[in-house]
């Protein structure tokens, strides 16, 4: 069974195949489909190679919506609250009207 060679690519290779993935509006996979590499091999060219930035521009933009103020709780803990009630008022009434419908049958 024959090894695998491995392969060597040049960084001038390397810095031109990141800039066409940043560039092109190609996938980073059809980029590297297109070079004959594994996708792996350049997100980790693009790792490399990506240029120093400082500061919170850095970090990943926040993906998740912000969660409701407390204040937006508190109502609608007050609105469920009351509709909890209210349905317990309805249950309760129900149940009574079944005692007495219920004699009444018998």
């Amino acid at each position: 069974m024959e090894s695998k060679k491995r392969r060597y690519f040049p960084d001038a290779f390397k810095r031109e195949a990141v800039e066409r993935a940043r560039t092109s509006g190609l996938t980073i996979i059809q980029v590297a489909e297109e070079l004959g590499l594994h996708e792996t091999v350049l997100r980790r060219w693009m790792r490399r190679f990506e240029p120093p930035e400082t500061g919170p521009a850095r970090r990943r933009p926040v993906t998740q919506a912000q969660g409701p103020s407390p204040a937006d709780l508190a109502a609608e803990n007050a609105r469920l609250k009351r509709e909890l009630q209210k349905a317990e008022m309805e249950r309760d009434i129900l149940k009574k009207a079944a005692l007495i419908f219920g004699k009444g049958s018998r």
